[in-house]
């Protein structure tokens, strides 16, 4: 215990000698996203957390604590748009949440952001936690400095029908679940918009909203059709009423479609998206967040006995299908965020989807982007996030080699910076060796 509070101690004079500091980093080569461009021998100069100046040949102010990355590629923080660092240390069983209480799980999930962060994201949209308010929680104490992780935009609980895609499914009908495990089941449209309304009481950042059955879930059939059109639409006002956008989870085609035309700032998965959901995507501006990696940890799961038998029936045939519909996607102009399902795959690992993007047809720029302008611009957050710019959040990832010829080089990002904090360096001094440690 004197150890873990002299560790936290010891991190808070960190983050707090960054903020009094005015920090200089000179990039080598920095990525930016906004234009697609990469920028040579660039100076990076960091005040109050945020990006002060950025250019080239800029004057070090005196006593500014100097980071050299002029060997190094430097990029924007990574944005996750699509991960459930809340949900503890998961497995392929959702029964595994009960036999846990809700602090354990949100104990387990502190390492969860640790390795978030430490893999370069440091924001995320988190999507849902069987455990309501769980990722709240999470957020906030992240958000205070309490704990190390990624800036964390959350939902707060599925909003689900009964026995739906979001629901702790497949137990005894006398069961009595706690309130925590179906906080967000609505059946109606004026029930969906009240657990909208609690949710927003209750501080969530975005609703989540599953227009489908899910792989991932008992009992459930990602063909079929749940909320109804009207549902959706209701949602989605009600959402706007507290300036909050609405993420859909949608399998099939015709849940896609009604998604779209309600209203969603972003479909989640889309594995069967047909023609006519490409063209309304197009037409409403409708990001595609398309977890196309994750079907490797779904069939590696298959193979070592931890994903159940069900699931791997609910998901034959539809991983190379979306990963089919990425491409035409792409190539039609539908607008792409990083999303990776992160907690499928274990976390710290999201940058392994990078590759795979680029396999499936975006260049590396665009792959980039997807995961840090695009990212923040679906969030509504481009003014903070996304990009290398004055008025932002100083949040920086570096990499020896060049993401632009190898895109794989972002599975293992050696330098991170989150709000001016240094969490990861090459050559780590005090402070960053401080905040790898173990917690």
């Amino acid at each position: 215990m004197r150890r873990y509070s002299t560790l936290v101690s010891f991190m808070l004079l960190c983050a707090a000698s960054a903020s009094a500091q005015v920090i200089v980093v000179k990039a080598g080569r920095l990525v930016d996203p906004d234009s697609g461009t990469v920028l040579t021998d660039q100076t990076i100069v960091i005040r109050d957390h945020k990006i002060a100046e950025v250019g080239k040949g800029l004057a070090v102010p005196p006593g500014a604590k100097m980071i050299d990355l002029s060997s190094m590629t430097v990029l924007p923080g990574l944005i996750d748009c699509h991960t459930h660092v809340a949900d503890g240390q998961v497995g392929g069983e959702p029964f595994n949440v009960l036999r846990k209480t809700a602090s354990q799980i949100v104990l387990e999930s502190v390492t969860n952001a640790r390795k978030m962060l430490q893999s370069g994201f440091t924001t995320v949209r988190d999507v849902g936690t069987y455990r309501a308010l769980n990722d709240v929680a999470l957020r906030d104490a992240i958000a205070r400095g309490d704990i190390p992780g990624p800036r964390m935009y959350v939902v707060g609980a599925y909003i689900t029908i009964t026995g739906g895609a979001g629901a702790m499914t497949g137990q005894a009908p006398d069961i009595q679940l706690p309130w925590d495990l179906h906080y967000g089941e609505a059946n109606s449209p004026w029930e969906v918009r009240q657990r909208i309304r609690q949710l927003a009481h209750d501080g969530v950042d975005v609703i989540k909203v599953l227009s489908t059955g899910a792989v991932l879930t008992h009992g459930s059939n990602p063909s079929s059709l749940e909320f109804t059109p009207e549902e959706l639409q209701a949602a989605v006002d009600e959402a706007s009423h507290f300036g909050l956008r609405v993420a859909v989870h949608a399998h099939a085609a015709q849940g896609i479609k009604n998604a779209i035309i309600a209203g969603a700032a972003s479909i989640e998965h889309a594995e069967m998206v047909d023609d006519e959901g490409i063209a309304l995507a197009l037409k409403h501006g409708t990001y595609f967040d398309m977890d196309i990696y994750d079907e490797e940890c779904i069939q590696e799961g298959g193979k070592n006995g931890t994903t159940p038998a069900d699931f791997l029936q609910h998901d034959a045939e539809l991983g190379q299908l979306q990963r089919d519909n990425f491409r035409k996607s792409l190539k039609a102009g539908v607008k792409m965020a990083f999303g990776t399902d992160a907690g499928v795959c274990p976390y710290g690992t999201s940058g392994k989807q990078f590759a795979y993007m680029v396999k499936y047809g975006m260049t590396p720029m665009q792959a980039i982007q997807a995961a840090t302008s695009s990212a923040a611009d679906l969030l509504g957050h481009s003014k903070e996030v996304g990009s290398i710019k004055p008025g932002k959040f100083a949040d920086l990832v570096a990499v020896s080699r060049d993401p632009l010829q190898d895109i794989s080089v972002l599975e293992n990002v050696e330098f991170v910076m989150k709000d001016g904090v240094v969490y990861k360096h090459p050559k780590s001094d005090a402070c960053s060796a401080q905040a790898e440690g173990s917690y």
